[in-house]
């Protein structure tokens, strides 16, 4: 049985964020991931927006990790020449009646740090002439990101710290022992041995979870799946600004986001799903043409075209309170040198690097052993770094 010191299941951008820093750390890393390449899930299927830390609770993991992860964001991003800009968002109330809830919102930000201007609505239309809004809150600190050249670095940078990426991985069990985690993947017989183990697998994660002999299943939370599709715009960006509308259950509105190269697209909405369908359904535009003239009353019948979706991994339903981050460690569960991350959706991203952190630090820098014959990694699969 081929022994490591540290396996990370899932190379989205948390868990290559985990990888870089367990192996800067010091520690040997193996990360499985059961997609033929890293980053397929939601790591690709999102807005590329660096969050400010508007929306969350006070003291909640997500406030504490997305205005951490944002200024941690921004530097990487700005020392390695990743592709990122600044370019501010506009959050606004459509009408009179939602001007306190704007208030609320406001309140809540500055509780988090973050510094909101507010703006009339003519002040906001200054800005951007083509907006329709009662009053809005102007946050310079949120901006997009190339996700795929962020998740390059990283992995770059674990994998020059000594990291390996193993695709074609899948997670088929893992049996807790004494002495650490044996995990068997693709449904072979355990082949492998680590010392710690992090479970950053998305959507996955409790599903993961559950495969563990010896987990508490008292630990492991219920998902739901929440789809969220966007529709791109035919034509040039009528905005220079991401700009929001109020939030709503499950998501953040049906907004406008821009790329790097300036195109537009709005997205995305909520769908509680059973499955995870990536389809786009063109009958879903009518809901969107509906929902963003409420603040670009010029936008074009038929401007709209089916982009893509994503789905978001939440520990809340349909009518329950948005849930927060987990970051489960032995306090939570009882197993020594087990992590698991769940509900790692929005601002995730954001927050990747001091997530990361966290995780480092909850499992500790020191190598639990020498490094100088590395594991390989399990026969079959395609062995990273393919960038």
């Amino acid at each position: 049985m081929d022994d490591t010191d540290v396996i990370v299941i899932g190379a989205g951008v948390v868990g290559l964020a985990v990888a870089r820093a367990l192996a800067l750390a010091g520690r040997e890393v193996l990360v499985l991931e059961e997609a033929e390449h890293f980053g397929t899930g939601a790591s690709s299927r999102n807005s590329e927006v660096i969050h400010a830390g508007i929306y969350y609770a006070r003291g909640s993991l997500k406030a504490r990790l997305c205005v951490a992860g944002r200024e941690l964001l921004y530097g990487f991003c700005a020392e390695r020449g990743i592709e990122h800009r600044r370019c501010g968002k506009l959050l606004v109330a459509t009408s009179e009646a939602q001007l306190a809830e704007l208030a609320q919102l406001r309140a809540g930000a500055l509780a988090n740090g973050v510094t909101l201007e507010s703006l009339s609505g003519a002040a906001a239309r200054a800005l951007e002439p083509q907006l329709a809004c009662t009053a809005a809150l102007h946050s310079p600190l949120t901006g997009i990101v190339d996700s795929h050249g962020l998740m390059l670095a990283l992995l770059a940078e674990a994998h020059s710290a000594g990291a390996i990426l193993a695709c074609r991985c899948r997670v088929s069990g893992v049996a807790l022992r004494q002495d650490g985690f044996e995990v068997a993947v693709n449904g072979e017989a355990a082949s492998l041995h680590a010392r710690a183990l992090v479970n950053c697998a998305g959507l996955d994660a409790p599903g993961v979870a559950r495969l563990m002999r010896g987990f508490p299943p008292r630990c492991i939370p219920t998902e739901h799946f929440a789809k969220g599709s966007y529709f791109t715009l035919m034509g040039p960006a009528p905005f220079a600004r991401l700009v929001y509308p109020l939030p709503e259950p499950g998501g953040a509105g049906v907004h406008l986001t821009l790329d790097l190269a300036g195109r537009a697209r709005f997205g995305p909405d909520v769908q509680w799903v059973e499955r995870r369908e990536l389809d786009v359904d063109p009958q879903r535009a009518a809901a969107f043409y509906g929902a963003v003239r409420r603040y670009w009353p010029a936008l074009p019948e038929g401007a709209l075209a089916p982009g893509y979706a994503g789905i978001r991994a939440k520990l809340s339903g349909p009518g329950e309170p948005a849930a927060d981050f987990r970051i489960d460690g032995e306090r939570q569960h009882g197993v020594p040198g087990c992590v698991q991350l769940f509900g790692i959706e929005s601002p995730g991203l954001t927050a990747s690097l001091a997530i990361a952190s966290q995780v480092a630090a909850m499992l500790g820098g020191k190598p639990l052993r020498s490094r100088a014959a590395p594991v390989p990694p399990p026969p079959g699969s395609a062995a990273s770094p393919a960038y």
